[in-house]
C-alpha cells in the first residue's frame, strides 16, 4: 500500500491548522504527516483504518493520531452528506510548556497516548463535535484558547477507545525528519519561484541523483509532483480568498497557466473556476 506524506500548511502565526469539509470521500489516501491530527466526522457510517487498525463507525466518530502514524481519510468511499473537521497540530505544541506548567500534564498524557490512537465513544463525539464545528468562526488566539479546553475535556474523557495495545512506531529516525523539515521550509520559502532539484540536493547533501530516489522514497512522489501538490494546495486558498485564475496561477508559483490549468485538474479532479464556485458556496 502506498504511503504518501502529508505536508501540513498552517497559516504564519498559529500553531493550528483547521480543514473544514475537505472532500477526499472518492480519494484513497493513506498519508502520514509529523502533526497530531483530531478529526471529527458526522452524518455517515465509514471505515476507521489508523495504523493497524480498521474498524467501522457508525454515524460519527472522533479520533486523535499521533505524529507519524499511517491513516485512511475518514470520508473514503462515503457517498451520503456529512460533516467533517479536521484539525491539525503542530508536533512542537506546548512541548516546553508541558514540562513546567502543571496544569497542561493530562494534555501532555493525552498527546503522549495519541501514539496509540485515540477513539472516542459517544458521549464525548457529541460533546467535543459540536466545540470542533463552531471552531472556523473563532480568531486564532480563540481557536488556541478553545482547543486547550477541548484537549483537556478528552484528556478527562472515560470513554477512550485505545486503537494499538502499543505505540505505533516512527517510520523515519530523526535525521530523515531533520532532512524533509529543511526541504520543507526552502519550498515554502521559495515556491513561488522556479527550484531547480540541484539547489535541494545541494541542500540535502546530496548527489541529484541519490536526492531524487531519496525523496521518492520518503514521500512516495517525485520532487516536482510534490511542489505541484504544494502550489496547489496554496492556490486553493487563494482562490478562496477571492484571486482570479490567473494572479493565483502565478502567486503560487507556476509559469503558465494552460500548465497551473491542467495540473489543478490532476490535483483536485475540477477545474480552478469549478473548484472556487463549489466550495465559495
Amino acid at each position: 500500500m502506498k504511503t504518501e506524506l502529508e505536508h501540513i500548511n498552517p497559516e504564519k502565526g498559529s500553531s493550528i491548522s483547521l480543514m473544514v469539509n475537505p472532500d477526499l470521500s472518492d480519494f484513497f489516501f493513506w498519508h502520514f504527516h509529523p502533526e497530531y491530527e483530531l478529526v471529527f466526522i458526522e452524518g455517515a457510517d465509514g471505515n476507521r483504518h489508523v495504523g493497524n487498525h480498521i474498524s467501522r463507525f457508525k454515524g460519527s466518530d472522533l479520533v486523535l493520531i499521533g505524529s507519524y502514524i499511517p491513516h485512511l481519510n475518514f470520508d473514503y468511499g462515503i457517498k451520503t452528506p456529512y460533516e467533517k473537521i479536521v484539525v491539525h497540530i503542530q508536533p512542537e505544541f506546548l512541548k516546553t510548556a508541558f514540562t513546567t506548567t502543571p496544569e497542561l500534564f493530562p494534555i501532555h498524557e493525552l498527546m503522549m497516548l495519541s501514539r496509540h490512537g485515540i477513539a472516542f465513544g459517544e458521549e464525548t463525539k457529541t460533546r467535543i463535535g459540536e466545540r470542533l464545528k463552531k471552531l472556523n468562526g473563532l480568531n486564532r488566539f480563540e481557536q488556541f484558547l478553545d482547543l486547550l479546553d477541548i484537549l483537556h475535556i478528552l484528556a478527562e474523557a472515560d470513554d477512550k477507545i485505545i486503537l494499538h495495545p502499543e505505540p505505533v512506531k516512527n517510520q523515519f529516525n530523526t535525521k530523515d525528519k531533520d532532512r524533509l523539515d529543511k526541504i520543507h521550509a526552502f519550498i515554502d520559502e521559495h515556491y513561488q519561484r522556479k527550484i531547480d532539484i540541484d539547489e535541494v540536493a545541494d541542500l540535502s547533501h546530496l548527489s541529484k541523483p541519490a536526492f531524487c530516489r531519496y525523496f521518492k522514497k520518503m514521500t512516495r512522489l517525485t520532487f516536482t509532483q510534490f511542489v505541484n501538490h504544494y502550489r496547489i494546495d496554496k492556490s486553493k486558498k487563494l482562490l478562496l480568498s477571492g484571486k482570479n485564475v490567473t494572479e493565483t496561477c502565478y502567486s503560487s508559483g507556476f509559469e503558465s497557466l494552460s500548465y497551473f490549468n491542467r495540473t489543478f485538474k490532476k490535483i483536485t479532479g475540477m477545474n480552478p473556476i469549478s473548484f472556487r464556485s463549489r466550495y465559495q458556496t
